[in-house]
């Protein structure tokens, strides 16, 4: 079974490479990986991109592996900075603003027809698929710095310092960053879910 492969002989045999290493490998983590990767550049083509180029860098410096930490744990932090790199790379203009996000200005009513479900249980509000992918949505229209802080220290719980070194940031910069994509993601919750944001 998956759970009983000995991850000191896979590495050994991803070292060796033999096929059938890398094969367990991809079964094992892929499905993981691609979602951290989407978590973080929000579209399928570019998360598989993400994957496909993180599975090269690992699979090129799998001679500096060291058995300190779990294969897992280092494919992730591979896919992660693969991943902030696509960011950085693909920025063609200067990031979106962060201030159209925040809850200022949200008294328009033009939102209105988002709040039906308000009135269900909150519980199952948060249970029913529709309402997980609609929380996903909002973070995905956060601008790339903050949604990845965000996903970083929230998601992935990453410490300050990771985060900063990570987005060549400074710690005071990532706390924020993170701040306001906190605010900000609440906003646009609010106005996914909440009658009182559309002024009912």
């Amino acid at each position: 079974m998956d759970n009983l492969i000995d991850e000191t002989k896979l590495v050994a045999a991803l070292k060796n490479n033999e096929p059938w290493a890398f094969e367990t490998v991809v079964r094992l983590h892929g499905a993981r990986l691609l979602a951290v990767a989407r978590r973080i550049v929000r579209n399928d083509d570019d998360a598989n991109d993400v994957l496909q180029s993180a599975y090269l860098n690992a699979f090129r410096a799998l001679k500096t592996f060291e058995a300190s930490s779990q294969l897992s744990t280092w494919l992730h932090r591979i896919v992660v900075n693969v991943a902030l790199m696509k960011i950085r790379t693909r920025r063609r203009k200067p990031e979106g603003s962060i201030e159209d996000l925040l809850p200022a200005f949200h008294e328009d009513g033009h939102h209105v027809e988002q709040f039906s479900d308000w009135s269900m249980p909150a519980d199952v509000l948060i249970e029913r698929e529709e309402n997980r992918r609609a929380v996903r949505q909002c973070i995905d229209q956060l601008p790339d710095g903050y949604r990845a802080v965000l996903m970083l220290r929230d998601i992935e719980d990453r410490t300050t310092q990771e985060v900063a070194e990570l987005l060549e940031l400074t710690p005071t910069a990532v706390k924020v960053r993170l701040h306001r994509a906190r605010q900000a993601l609440t906003t646009l919750l609010r106005r996914e879910f909440s009658p009182a944001a559309a002024g009912v």
